[in-house]
């Protein structure tokens, strides 16, 4: 992450209304969800943080998640993140690592399921896919492929606050491990 997205609490809290939704628009782009983290602060420490996103989030909309799911590139189309989604690029990179490593078989059984999974949900899958391998994620939609839409929305919604929640730790990791405490 570089370091124009990486912020103190203490930042975070004195952002103005705008940057503040703008740096969470980079970890979930849901606009009820950002705006409503941007009007939840200050933040008494990352605790808080995470359990206000995961309350605001559930809080959320179907249209809410699909908006979020569309700030997305499809797993595996590693052209996607790079010019598509250049507004999470540094919250959301090594997010897909494990596709960018796969051979080509691979990467190309994971496109062929996920055009299938958007065609019959309507949606694109959505997995925390940090840590995992291609092989990995083309088992998990392969295995969810047959689920019926308001399951996929349910799971896909569980994915995405994980996905945001991880986005957010990195976002005030760096600050935490230097031992920068605000009360």
């Amino acid at each position: 992450m570089n370091q124009q997205n990486s912020l103190s609490l203490q930042a975070l809290n004195s952002l103005d209304g705008r940057e503040a939704k703008q740096w969470f628009s980079q970890c979930c782009a849901a606009p009820k969800w950002f705006k409503s983290m941007s009007q939840a602060r200050p933040f008494a420490d990352i605790h808080t943080v995470l359990k206000a996103a995961t309350d605001i989030w559930q809080q959320c909309s179907t249209s809410e998640f699909l908006i979020a799911f569309e700030a997305h590139p499809m797993i595996g189309d590693v052209n996607s993140l790079r010019e598509k989604y250049v507004a999470t690029k540094n919250m959301a990179s090594n997010e897909q690592q494990g596709a960018t490593d796969a051979d080509n078989e691979t990467l190309q059984n994971l496109a062929t399921a996920n055009h299938e999974y958007l065609n019959r949900h309507g949606f694109i899958f959505i997995i925390c896919a940090s840590g995992l391998s291609a092989n990995t994620m083309l088992d998990a939609v392969l295995s969810r492929l047959h689920n019926d839409t308001a399951t996929e929305m349910t799971l896909a919604a569980a994915e995405q606050i994980k996905i945001t929640l991880l986005r957010l730790e990195k976002g005030l990791v760096n600050n935490l491990e230097k031992g920068i405490h605000t009360s």
